[in-house]
């Protein structure tokens, strides 16, 4: 056994997934009907996900990974789970339920690797946006940070995408958050920096 293999702390299907990744972009042909990227080269992890569609169906999806094994893993994971869903279905997808069908990841590995499904996500955002329809899965998925200003993750997200926030003061500004009774504020910073580092801003 090599000092590698003894060395390994990830499970045999994490192995799997990174050793021989499913789904992988590689034909230049491939023509996605929404596309979705995440992340930052500057950082160490990028995904940028594809995916066809038929009758609001995921029928194909190619991904591609800049990152660690977590990464790689996880993104190819996400590929195997996210193919044949709803469009519906694929939106709830979570970094939970991935990690769960890996085995396990490192703690330390969680949030810094596993944007895939926020990647597929961006790709459902796109392909409903060229389609010119609304997006019916976002407010399904949000979930209230700031109690006294109805905050919600996804209007964070929403403003550190989109660049309207690139300060925490500027956040404040535009949501009030913290305002109030303040208890939201250190979960909000840590979604901020997680944000910040998935969208290169």
């Amino acid at each position: 056994m090599s000092e590698f293999t003894k060395n390994w702390v990830y499970t045999d299907t994490v192995k799997e997934h990174f050793m021989n990744p499913k789904n992988v972009w590689e034909d230049e042909g491939f023509k996605a009907d929404g596309f979705g990227q995440v992340g930052s080269m500057a950082c160490g992890d990028q995904m940028r996900v594809g995916i066809q569609v038929k009758d609001d169906r995921i029928i194909d999806l190619k991904w591609q990974t800049y990152g660690c094994a977590s990464a790689i893993a996880s993104t190819s994971m996400m590929s195997e789970m996210a193919i044949g869903l709803t469009l519906s279905e694929a939106y709830h997808l979570t970094p939970a339920m991935i990690t769960e069908r890996l085995g396990g990841l490192p703690q330390h590995k969680f949030h810094c690797s596993v944007l895939g499904d926020k990647a597929l996500r961006a790709a459902i955002d796109d392909y409903l946006a060229k389609q010119n329809r609304d997006n019916p899965y976002r407010a399904s998925v949000a979930k209230v940070i700031c109690e006294c200003k109805n905050v919600t993750d996804q209007r964070i997200e929403e403003l550190v995408k989109t660049k309207q926030a690139t300060t925490l003061e500027k956040l404040r500004e535009i949501t009030e958050y913290g305002t109030v009774c303040g208890k939201c504020q250190f979960k909000v910073q840590q979604l901020f920096d997680e944000y910040k580092h998935i969208y290169n801003v």
